[in-house]
């Protein structure tokens, strides 16, 4: 098994291993990524996010999709890990760690990060127990909030309400 830095040449195998990860955590009904929206966004001088492939004789079998991060309240720089997916058939192996240890290297190697961050879906009790294994814990005060679609276009185009302002 090896683990290495994705190239522009892996977005469709990229993309299917996100689908994947989208329907085994019920998001792929919203799931709308594509192979030419990671090749334009995840490679390049621009890319905003880097992705490491673990592969087994040839064959795509986990991904972490990550970018840099800064914290505030700590006052240093670290990682978020967007996805994180191993195979069904590799779980169980260490991979998932493998994977998040190769981040945190990269990380710590090329941007100094000094911690490491996710979400994890509520319903995942298996990813959480993992991640506890780890040493992750939970910020019971940070509450992940999204704005998109037409929130986001009104927002952007300083259109806020009354009742926002």
């Amino acid at each position: 098994m090896t683990i290495r830095r994705a190239t522009d040449g892996d977005a469709e195998v990229i993309a299917a291993m996100l689908l994947r990860l989208a329907e085994e955590t019920g998001d792929g009904p919203r799931f709308s990524s594509t192979a030419a929206a990671i090749r334009t966004h995840g490679f390049g001088e621009s890319a905003l996010f880097e992705t490491l492939i673990a592969e087994r004789q040839g064959n795509a079998i986990g991904m972490a999709l990550f970018f840099r991060h800064f914290s505030t309240t700590r006052g240093q720089p670290g990682v978020y890990v967007q996805d994180l997916w191993v195979s069904p058939e590799e779980r169980g192996g260490g991979l998932g760690a493998e994977l998040l240890a190769a981040v945190a290297r990269h990380a710590r190697e090329s941007w100094g990060a000094a911690y490491l961050a996710l979400t994890r879906h509520g319903h995942n009790d298996a990813a959480g127990a993992f991640y506890a294994r780890l040493g992750f814990v939970a910020q019971e005060d940070d509450v992940p909030m999204v704005l998109q679609d037409s929130g986001f276009s009104a927002l952007a185009s300083g259109k806020v309400s009354e009742a926002a302002a």
